[in-house]
């Protein structure tokens, strides 16, 4: 799969989690993809200092991005 497709479906995969995100005061936006398949995000709002960030990025976000896209390595938070 092309680069361009993989950042757009990574990108639809975030636009389906930001409601989840959103509700609790928090959202997401999408940063970059590295060059080992990482998905670099930003959490704001309330998710940018929650403790239960780290369950939030590993169990909705990269969990919904690697069901779209198996061959994603990770997804990793940044400032």
């Amino acid at each position: 799969m092309e680069r361009d497709d993989m950042i757009a479906k990574v990108q639809d995969a975030i636009d389906q989690i930001r409601p989840y995100l959103q509700m609790d005061g928090g959202d997401i936006e999408y940063v970059d993809l590295t060059e080992d398949n990482v998905v670099e995000v930003r959490l704001q709002g309330h998710c940018a200092g929650c403790p239960g960030a780290v369950y939030t990025l590993k169990m909705l976000v990269e969990r919904k991005i690697r069901e779209m896209l198996p061959e994603i390595a990770g997804v990793k938070s940044v400032m």
